[in-house]
């Protein structure tokens, strides 16, 4: 059971990075530190998902073939948001 629930949650971790898109629509997501804070709040939520993903693949045994997808793309998603946050720091 323990497995089901969180190849669950990883699923559901799959599909939220994209409700950017629909909020990105609108003109006050768009101005200066609405926008940062958004794309880091993102960033960090993927970088988290990754983890969690990768760490309940490990050591919670949900070695399902989705669970598999689910730490593919989730790990893709947090090298992503790492680059996002890496370019968005001032050198």
């Amino acid at each position: 059971m323990k497995n089901k629930i969180l190849t669950a949650i990883s699923v559901i971790m799959l599909f939220i990075p994209w409700t950017i898109l629909p909020l990105r629509t609108f003109d006050w997501a768009l101005k200066s530190p609405t926008a940062e804070i958004m794309i880091c709040c993102y960033a960090a939520f993927m970088i988290f998902s990754g983890i969690f993903s990768i760490l309940a693949y490990t050591r919670g045994r949900a070695k399902s073939k989705l669970m598999q997808v689910c730490v593919v793309i989730n790990s893709i998603y947090a090298v992503g948001a790492i680059a996002i946050i890496a370019m968005q720091c001032p050198f």
